[in-house]
């Protein structure tokens, strides 16, 4: 015969106790298990705090033009022009990696010939298509020319402290120095070089976005053409390492290919924060301008120098150069 239990409130209490105790345990280990994930993060925070502050500043400036310009984003019509120019970056680095299924094998000179192209063209291109179009519309806003050149020379740093703090704070390869960034040791040589190519595309991406910021078709389709048309050389490149590193052929393009993506999400993104305030048009120009300055100066130079190919490296960028300040001139 079954009979129902007596009720027992110093027995509930006991359980409850310990109840609690296991969720305050499996908390406290799953905020310790976290804290050991951040640790690297939080261990380069220490290291290069000016570095770590500033890169927060940046990123929160760019929230806030960014959720200002999401206000503005349905009454202008441009943003689709920003999202195709993107998509064209895209592109040109797909087509550049599928040449690699076609091809056995290139020599480092003739890589560090393309790279040193496309080096040259995102130099032009931030000279001739990025500064001297935020020159002129920094003296248009503010009515001096010197206040113009402040707010693009404030662009150009916001820029380098972006790609500065990416480059402290995102584990990636560099094929001079090695793997560097907090967790890279966790990471193998193959995710590595693609989050370095991923960083690379952001500031083109954000350059085109910007671009088009303010519909003028003069500098987004300047913008879009350089980047497009040094894509194709960059994304035979990138196929071309991902294969020497292990990776099949159709592996490395399509993982090539990928890293493009970058480009449309990074228009959309430049899109948006350029219109975020008046002055973000001629900032974010610098912005761009100093992003991709840094990427060539750090990045791809002395990745085109690293293997004794300086002058032939050097000859590519000139020529690179030169191409980009014909395509400006002729779409202008």
């Amino acid at each position: 015969m079954k009979h129902d239990m007596a009720w027992d409130p110093v027995a509930d209490l006991f359980e409850s106790f310990e109840y609690s105790r296991r969720f305050l345990t499996a908390a406290a280990c799953s905020l310790r298990q976290g804290f050991t994930t951040l640790s690297p993060w939080l261990l380069e925070a220490r290291a290069h705090p000016f570095v770590f502050a500033s890169f927060s500043l940046v990123a929160v400036l760019l929230a806030f033009s960014f959720v200002a310009g999401l206000g503005q984003l349905a009454a202008s019509g441009h943003w689709q022009q920003a999202l195709t120019g993107g998509t064209a970056g895209f592109v040109s680095t797909a087509f550049g990696a599928s040449l690699a299924l076609g091809l056995k094998k290139i020599s480092e000179k003739s890589q560090d010939l393309m790279l040193g192209f496309a080096a040259g063209m995102m130099l032009a291109a931030s000279a001739f298509a990025l500064i001297v179009p935020g020159l002129e519309e920094g003296k248009a806003l503010t009515g001096s020319g010197l206040l113009g050149a402040g707010l693009v020379t404030v662009g150009l740093g916001l820029g380098v402290i972006l790609m500065l703090g990416l480059d402290r704070l995102t584990p990636h390869s560099h094929e001079q120095v090695g793997a560097c960034g907090p967790g890279c040791e966790r990471l193998g040589r193959v995710g590595l070089f693609v989050l370095a190519i991923a960083i690379h595309n952001i500031p083109e991406g954000m350059a085109i976005g910007v671009g088009f910021g303010q519909g003028d078709l003069a500098v987004g389709l300047s913008l879009t053409s350089a980047i497009s048309v040094q894509n194709i050389p960059e994304g035979l490149v990138v196929a071309l390492v991902l294969r020497s590193a292990g990776l099949s052929t159709t592996w490395a393009v399509l993982i090539a290919m990928a890293t493009g993506l970058m480009e449309p999400l990074g228009a959309v993104v430049g899109f948006v924060v350029a219109n975020g305030y008046a002055w973000a048009y001629p900032v974010g120009l610098g912005l761009a301008a100093g992003a991709m300055l840094f990427v060539v100066s750090h990045e791809v130079i002395p990745e085109t120098h690293r293997r004794g190919h300086q002058t032939t490296a050097t000859m590519g960028l000139m020529a690179g150069f030169a191409t980009m300040m014909i395509l400006d001139v002729a779409l202008a």
